[in-house]
């Protein structure tokens, strides 16, 4: 069980991480292009949201993989899930379906880190 959340932690990371550096690094314009939710958001919001993407992925990772407070894990996992509910919010409505199944799913893995974490197998020495 510890490498299924070591495992989903990773995966977790590794998509916010992707998705927040899209967010912070490329022009609004381009974001424009891909999806309509950015249209109506200002830039500083994106980058913001992008930045909190990147700090999930590190607390998704780095405290455990340090062995620096992992209690942080679940906590960024736990916060992961308030993001996708903001992004469930955000997708349907702009009628974005298939969006909104994605960010259900990823909701399901971060409750799932969240659990494994505090309760069914926690970082304990």
């Amino acid at each position: 069980m510890n490498l299924t959340l070591w495992i989903v932690a990773g995966l977790l990371a590794g998509l916010a991480l992707f998705s927040g550096a899209t967010k912070v690094f490329l022009p609004k314009s381009k974001l424009d292009a891909s999806t309509d939710w950015t249209k109506n958001a200002s830039t500083g919001f994106i980058r913001t949201l992008g930045w909190l993407e990147i700090l999930a992925a590190a607390g998704l990772t780095l405290p455990a993989a340090l062995d620096i407070a992992p209690v942080m894990v679940p906590v960024t996992a736990a916060g992961w899930i308030l993001l996708m509910i903001g992004g469930m919010i955000t997708h349907t409505r702009y009628g974005q379906y298939k969006n909104v199944a994605l960010c259900l799913a990823l909701l399901a893995a971060a409750a799932f880190v969240t659990w494994g974490r505090l309760a069914f197998q926690p970082f304990t020495n």
